[in-house]
């Protein structure tokens, strides 16, 4: 019989052999990869939108009127504004006062007999003054620094109809700004100065201003 040293040997050398076997196989194993954790990419910061600009109302779409309906300044300082107060003695010698025509479309001129225009402009206002006199027109002249005696003959000879103030010493001319003559004013019915113009003027500038005190009225050249 085999000795119990030997036998003791083969079985730890049988151990050592099972164990370098054991060492080797788990070394020919590849290791196994570890899952990086994954990463959240960071919430987006969230931005307030930018407001956007107000649309602007289109005129004549929103109830406003359109600016091309509206009408252009006037340069007269007195357009759109009360009549100043007018008391004058006519050729006559009657006391003319502007007041007395309320309710009436008036058109005024400041001039001179040395005013060309007003030559060329009293018979056509003339006409305007018989034509619409129904409608309640009243047309007045107001000659400035005259008197009596040098406008009679004037207005006379152009067949002049309609009354005319004399301003001897141009203070009414002054409060009214009627520096360069003739100076118009058309001022209708509530007193209140509706137009204004300096200078010569044409039939169809006379019809279109007097338009602006004759309301409801169509006024012909």
């Amino acid at each position: 019989m085999r000795s119990f040293v030997a036998i003791v040997a083969e079985l730890a050398v049988g151990v050592a052999a099972a164990v370098g076997l054991a060492v080797a196989a788990y070394a020919l194993i590849p290791a196994a990869s570890v899952p990086s954790p994954a990463i959240t990419p960071p919430a987006a910061i969230a931005t307030m939108p930018s407001p956007s600009p107000a649309p602007t109302p289109t005129p004549g779409l929103t109830g406003t009127p359109a600016a091309s309906a509206a009408r252009s300044p006037s340069p007269f300082p007195l357009v759109g504004q009360a009549a100043p107060a007018l008391v004058l003695p006519g050729l006559d010698g009657a006391t003319i006062d502007l007041a007395s025509f309320r309710g009436k479309a008036v058109w005024l001129v400041f001039g001179d007999t040395s005013c060309s225009p007003c030559r060329d402009e009293y018979p056509l206002m003339n006409g305007f003054a018989l034509r619409y006199a129904d409608a309640g027109l009243v047309v007045l002249a107001v000659h400035v620094k005259e008197d009596a005696a040098t406008v009679r003959p004037f207005v006379a000879s152009l067949g002049v109809t309609f009354p005319v103030a004399i301003d001897e010493d141009g203070s009414i001319a002054a409060a009214w700004k009627a520096l360069d003559l003739p100076v118009h004013y058309w001022i209708d019915g509530d007193g209140i100065v509706r137009d204004a113009a300096v200078g010569v003027l044409g039939p169809d500038q006379m019809a279109a201003s007097l338009g602006s005190i004759l309301p409801g009225v169509t006024v012909a050249e």
